[in-house]
């Protein structure tokens, strides 16, 4: 039987299931956005530490793609060895605040936190990344598309936890790359992020994916975009405002209005895709 304290930091995934199982609990893992948002010195009610078990903690290849546990660490995914395809993913993860935070800070904590400025989230849905669930009843697997609905809301159930991101094999094929907006270069709230992963077979493009992020409630793929490089040499022409407008609903803020938000976010997915360009030897 597994006795639940204010603060509980089991070992085991099982016991922390049933622990989610019998009452609210607040989860923690890196804590980098727990404890920033409490308005106490310490925080509140009965804490479940998922930090201590280690089967959630990792990156592994398996025979569907690859798999990152819910507490593997902006640092971890830096140091991973994974394919080209990833590589935007690595990118964001040097951009989630500064080396103390890379260190503590999680992808599912990421995930969870649900802002539409989360670093992680855009290439992510370029990687067609999903979302394993567990309770103790069972194990469900969410696309990431649909795992966040809104600013600081997810389908997440109080008696489930976040157990890994899969992406699929399918997905691992093509480059990648990452880039942000924002006040200054380093530790800020980006205006508008972009991501793209592209997969290149005799100088054409044969599959394209294009992820927007802080442009909007959530992060958003850019299908008319995507299907506007199929059959096409890299070419970040192709891609215009308008296509970019159709897929983002952008607020104002104290960091820049909706229409520079537009505008910026339309030309840093351009410049994204150039930079890849680059990268594929593919420059037009």
């Amino acid at each position: 039987m597994t006795v639940i304290t204010p603060y509980f930091r089991p070992s085991a995934l099982k016991h922390a299931l049933e622990a989610l199982s019998a009452g609210s609990l607040r989860i923690a893992a890196g804590c980098t956005d727990l404890f920033p948002t409490t308005e106490h010195k310490h925080l509140q009610g009965s804490i479940l530490d998922i930090t201590g078990i280690g089967s959630l903690r990792g990156v592994s290849h398996t025979d569907d793609g690859i798999r990152i546990g819910a507490t593997t660490t902006w640092t971890d995914i830096i140091k991973a060895d994974l394919p080209l395809a990833c590589r935007g993913l690595q990118l964001a993860a040097h951009e989630v605040g500064a080396l103390q935070i890379q260190n503590r800070g999680t992808i599912a904590g990421n995930l969870c936190n649900a802002s539409p400025a989360a670093d992680g989230v855009p290439p992510l849905l370029t990687l067609d990344a999903k979302v394993e669930l567990q309770s103790k009843g069972g194990t469900r697997v969410v696309p990431l598309h649909d795992f966040i609905t809104g600013p600081r809301k997810t389908v997440l159930a109080e008696t489930e936890l976040i157990t890994a991101l899969l992406v699929p094999k399918s997905s691992l094929t093509g480059q990648s790359h990452f880039l942000k907006l924002g006040a200054r270069a380093h530790l800020v709230i980006s205006i508008a992020m972009t991501s793209a992963r592209l997969v290149v077979r005799n100088g054409v493009v044969v599959e394209a994916a294009l992820a927007i992020g802080s442009c909007g409630p959530v992060a958003t793929r850019v299908p008319q975009a995507e299907a506007q490089m199929i059959g096409k040499a890299v070419d970040p022409v192709v891609i215009t405002d308008d296509m970019v407008a159709a897929a983002i609903d952008p607020i104002a803020d104290m960091r820049a209005n909706a229409a520079y938000r537009a505008i910026s976010a339309a030309e840093l997915l351009r410049r994204t895709v150039l930079e890849l360009a680059m990268d594929l030897g593919a420059v037009t």
